[in-house]
């Protein structure tokens, strides 16, 4: 699930441990202590007795924008689950089953045909907006027009193989897509043209950049003024500085309990600029139900001991990561690049993370156990196939042939703990290489776009990836391809600026090969890994845990592989 504005936690690895061997629960989506009779599926029939209540949630900070086609974090996509759809979604389940597509908008998974390049859905009828109106097929065809008007992230690199998308892509304004998307109100079809055949185009169905808002949406970014949605919930009210409520959506009515599932509490208050300090607090207090940030190292050892049962561990398939700017003195020098990567202590972020248990280190931009993931490393000490230690004197020495030392390197990262923590770690790092090191803390409410944009002048920021979906482009593609990299725009998913001919046309080539031999596309998606490395336009720092912390009164607790925890699926009655 890509979005940037993730959770961490801060703590030194004795107690990680503590927490990691206390907590109750696991990325098999087991219910939590208080729901032990819940199935690990979560899957079985609504059960009325658990419906209603306030769920309340607590953030350091806002995610930015509330548009389902616009914003890419975690933060909101988590929520964005119970409130929007598209054609397709990922089942709303616990474990490894929630990488499983289903129809949700349409009555069931396309027609496929003309070798996999046309897609025909029918619309399920009966489905209403938040705001009363029924949906139709001219919705749905409008929202795929609208995501390349509203300049979605991953307009270029998702939705670029529809046919027409090329021209929308030079000429946002005036996207039509005339043979791309075609609805029948009539036959209450829509078929989609693709120029290839794309083996993961329902995923990138599935996800939020692709949900059906009404065609009249505005065709710019939303911001805090929410969309009209189809699922449980609608957004009562947004203010960024302070609070979001989302409420049930009175036309809602379940057609899918997999893809859109009934919701339990009757009302989601989200409240935004506490402290993590104040968080935990709240939530072990039962003054909130579950907090988004990283519990702060003085607390985690409470939290593992007295809380244990409130807390839920779960193994994510993402990374952390420096971003290099290939296009800025000195990172468009190749071996200051490789410098970095060669000097960074990668247990040292370990441990500044929150220890081993909630944290390995990284040497690849694949995560392992993630299609084409191979163990590789090549900026280890002794070298070898796994991170062993930096090099720093083999780092010097690099800086010190690229003529680069002396040189002002500014590092932006969010303003919480954990991302400040890092980021001072980087600044020291660099000072030891010579380099003219700044911190620049931002709001995670403003920093992932900032580091996108290229009038920012970003040198090297601290942020992270997590899968949208299960496939190994949706990292490299998406992070490092020429196509995602959009000077003076926020949203320039490739922030290293990064575009190589030669690994794009090893991209290309992959991606081409999936379309028959996953298994062959998945090695090949390997090796561009390592040629990526090779660049060294990023430096993988971990592979992360999460840690989610919830009160007494919540049960039902189901982590979703694709999307975490499913909020609408808590118990807080």
């Amino acid at each position: 699930m890509s979005r940037n504005a993730r959770r961490g936690a801060l703590a030194a690895a004795t107690v990680a441990l503590t927490l990691t061997a206390a907590a109750c629960s696991s990325s098999s989506g087991s219910g939590s202590s208080s729901d032990p009779g819940a199935s690990s599926s979560g899957s079985s029939a609504f059960q009325a007795q658990h419906k209603g209540g306030t769920l309340k949630l607590v953030a350091h900070a806002a995610a930015g924008s509330f548009d389902p086609q616009v914003n890419y974090t975690l933060q909101y996509w988590q929520l964005f689950q119970s409130m929007y759809d598209g054609l397709l979604a990922f089942k709303k389940v616990g474990g490894q089953e929630s990488f499983t597509v289903v129809p949700d908008l349409a009555t069931a998974m396309p027609k496929v045909t003309n070798g996999g390049k046309t897609y025909t859905f029918t619309l399920r009828k009966g489905v209403t907006f938040s705001n009363g109106k029924a949906l139709t097929t001219d919705d749905v065809v409008t929202s795929f027009q609208r995501i390349f008007k509203v300049s979605s992230p991953t307009a270029g690199t998702f939705y670029n193989g529809i046919v027409g998308a090329d021209a929308c892509l030079k000429t946002p304004a005036s996207c039509t897509l005339p043979q791309g998307v075609i609805g029948d109100a009539k036959a209450n079809t829509v078929t989609i043209n693709l120029t290839a055949a794309d083996p993961e185009f329902e995923y990138k169905l599935a996800v939020p950049h692709a949900v059906v808002v009404p065609k009249d949406s505005p065709t710019k970014d939303a911001g805090t003024k929410p969309l009209p949605s189809t699922g449980p919930y609608m957004a009562a009210s947004y203010d960024p500085n302070r609070a979001l409520k989302l409420v049930r959506n009175p036309h809602f009515k379940e057609w899918s309990r997999q893809a859109e599932p009934q919701a339990y509490p009757d009302v989601v208050d989200y409240t935004f600029g506490q402290t993590v300090e104040s968080e935990v607090t709240a939530v072990e207090n039962g003054q909130a139900d579950w907090m988004f940030d990283a519990p702060p190292a003085d607390r985690l050892n409470e939290i593992g001991t007295k809380y244990a049962s409130q807390a839920h561990v779960n193994p994510l398939t993402a990374f952390w990561y420096a971003t290099l700017n290939v296009n800025m003195a000195p990172f468009n020098n190749k071996l200051a690049r490789q410098a970095i990567n060669w000097a960074v202590d990668r247990s040292a972020v370990v441990r500044l993370y929150g220890g081993t248990n909630l944290a390995s280190p990284a040497c690849t931009v694949l995560p392992p156990g993630f299609p084409g993931h191979v163990d590789s490393c090549d900026y280890t000490k002794g070298g070898g196939t796994t991170w062993k230690a930096a090099d720093l004197a083999k780092a010097k020495e690099l800086v010190k042939q690229s003529g680069t030392a002396g040189q002002e390197v500014g590092i932006v990262v969010q303003d919480d703990d954990v991302n400040k923590s890092i980021g001072q770690y980087l600044q020291s790092l660099l000072t030891q290489l010579g380099y003219k090191a700044t911190l620049k803390p931002l709001s995670g409410n403003i920093q992932f776009t900032y580091i996108q944009n290229t009038k920012n002048k970003v040198q090297l920021a601290l942020t992270s990836w997590y899968q949208d979906y299960p496939a190994a482009s949706d990292f490299l593609n998406v992070l490092l391809s020429c196509a995602s990299y959009h000077p003076g725009s926020d949203s320039s998913i490739n922030i290293s600026g990064f575009c190589d001919k030669g690994v794009d046309a090893k991209m290309q080539a992959a991606l081409k090969t999936s379309q028959t031999d996953k298994a062959s596309a998945d090695k090949q998606w390997g090796a561009v890994d390592q040629s990526v490395m090779a660049q060294s336009p990023v430096v993988p720092l971990i592979n992360p845990k999460m840690i989610d912390f919830t009160s007494t009164r919540v049960g039902n607790y189901r982590f979703s592989k694709q999307f975490y925890m499913l909020v609408g699926q808590l118990w807080v009655k």
